[in-house]
């Protein structure tokens, strides 16, 4: 056994309540992608070996914990938030040094973990069933709900600690253990979480978490036999190839995906608001997030308007390292990202779309050694063009001209995504038909397109999810399944 150093932010797998080295003992070291040369921490490069190892101990944990009570679950997971606040400068910290959100940002999504985390501790009191009536007068008739088994769950880097928390809590409050796969770039943000699941004294192996590459510990979850539920969040491909596994051996699964988040702005908005909105929503997390803005449609009466008061506010945007007072703007993830986000705006440019802003990597005053990019707004964007199309997943706009709302809503759902979109409009038929024809899981009016509650349902049409919903009581329907009872 192997316990984790807190001071060096070395981390090593959380497997049936024990800190343990992977099989192979190897590491992957995280950099700071707004210095490069600073290490942030290391984690396990682990093996399916570990994976197995995970998923054992969380089948031999699944019965105990089925078997306590909803509020008696509850009670751990208000123990974990309370110690999860006492630790939300030191985690929110760690969040901007390893994945690069500003440090408001990251305390801001510490502190709703903390919040799901009580959330759904309150579930634990909640009724899980219905009484039917029964054609039979001597019977009583009812439904009741259970846990799936265990859950593997595989997280983004952009979200480290809400979102593990967001899929690991209603898992956990409705019975199932867990085996949790972050992604390598959050992963010691992640580990920090765990810690807080350790020192709670959660019954060993039901929270288990096994860190390393996708293609080797996601592709495992997902075909491992003893695990009955999967829970995903990341890339269109990757998701579909877990989707095909786990439907292949007949394994329950739920899969966020991308987005192509559209704004319509109308002739009678209030523009002030559209535009802070626009930018708070397309360029805030440097731009990656899956409900960030990408395309800005504009009715022609107000086009040129919004252009210019939108990159009055684009240009006075601060980038630079999160932990730095004053940066609004981090970098990217990493250098893959970077190099994906440059990659678009070249492909913008030459396509056709007319840069208006930004567009270059940022390696002056302390940014050398980062990952930054400058904010980037397109115009002369039509739907045919790659920018207009893929999710790009970083802090690039595409403006875009329509004359009427009716062709602005057939441009918003003319791409593969329908994960959130918004509307800015003071009339009131214009809002009624935004909700009505856009294709599109969360509508929002009058508000950015990135906004996410966790007591409300989540989750994408078209090709940007499964189909399923995250949060809120819509997590019920899929980390329990419906048992009826008949009684004589």
């Amino acid at each position: 056994m192997t316990t984790k150093t807190n001071q060096t932010n070395q981390y090593v797998n959380f497997i049936n309540g024990e800190w343990v080295s992977a099989v192979n003992e190897e590491k992957i070291v995280n950099y700071n992608p707004a210095n490069n040369e600073e290490v942030v921490g290391e984690v396990a490069n682990s093996s399916e070996e570990d994976l197995n190892k995970a998923v054992r101990s969380a089948k031999t944990a699944a019965k105990g914990w089925k078997g306590r009570s909803g509020a008696e679950r509850g009670q751990y997971l208000y123990k974990v938030a309370d110690i999860m606040e006492s630790r939300l400068e030191e985690i929110a910290e760690c969040m901007t040094r390893e994945m690069g959100k500003t440090y408001p940002e990251a305390k801001g999504e510490t502190a709703r973990g903390v919040a799901i985390l009580r959330y759904y501790a309150g579930e634990g009191m909640r009724a899980v069933g219905d009484v039917i009536p029964s054609t039979d007068s001597d019977a009583l008739m009812f439904t009741t709900r259970v846990p799936l088994g265990v859950v593997g769950v595989i997280t983004p880097w952009n979200f480290p600690v809400a979102i593990p928390i967001w899929k690991s809590a209603p898992a956990l409050i409705y019975g199932n253990s867990v085996v949790l796969k972050p992604a390598t770039e959050g992963a010691v943000t992640c580990a920090k979480v765990i810690e807080c699941f350790a020192e709670a004294g959660l019954p060993k192996g039901v929270v288990n978490m096994v860190t390393g590459p996708g293609s080797v510990i996601g592709q495992a979850i997902a075909e491992h036999p003893d695990i009955h539920g999967i829970t995903f969040t990341g890339s269109n491909q990757v998701g579909k190839q877990i989707g095909h596994e786990a439907l292949a051996r007949g394994a329950k699964y739920q899969l966020e995906m991308g987005g192509k988040n559209p704004v319509i702005v109308t002739e009678d908005a209030d523009l002030d608001l559209a535009v802070d909105a626009t930018i708070s929503g397309g360029l805030k997390s440097t731009g990656q997030k899956c409900t960030a803005t990408s395309r800005v449609i504009l009715l022609d009466g107000i086009y040129d308007k919004f252009k210019e008061r939108l990159l009055e506010k684009v240009k006075e945007i601060s980038v630079g390292n999160g932990m730095r007072d004053g940066s609004w703007m981090g970098p990217c993830v990493s250098e893959r990202q970077l190099e994906n986000v440059l990659y678009y705006i070249q492909k913008g440019e030459e396509e056709g779309g007319q840069l208006l802003a930004g567009g270059k990597q940022l390696k002056d005053d302390g940014r050398e050694k980062g990952y930054f990019v400058e904010p980037t707004v397109f115009e002369n964007v039509n739907s045919e063009m790659t920018i207009a199309q893929e999710e790009i997943f970083g802090p690039v706009l595409a403006l875009m001209k329509v004359d009427s709302l009716e062709e602005a809503l057939d441009l918003a759902n003319d791409v593969e995504y329908g994960l959130s979109a918004s509307i800015f409009t003071t009339n009131i038929q214009q809002m009624l038909s935004f909700i009505k024809d856009m294709d599109a899981g969360l509508v929002r009016i009058n508000a950015e397109s990135a906004g996410v509650e966790l007591q409300a349902p989540f989750g994408g049409m078209k090709q940007s999810s499964s189909h399923s919903r995250e949060q809120g009581q819509a997590a019920k329907e899929f980390f329990t399944s419906i048992k009826t009872v008949f009684v004589k």
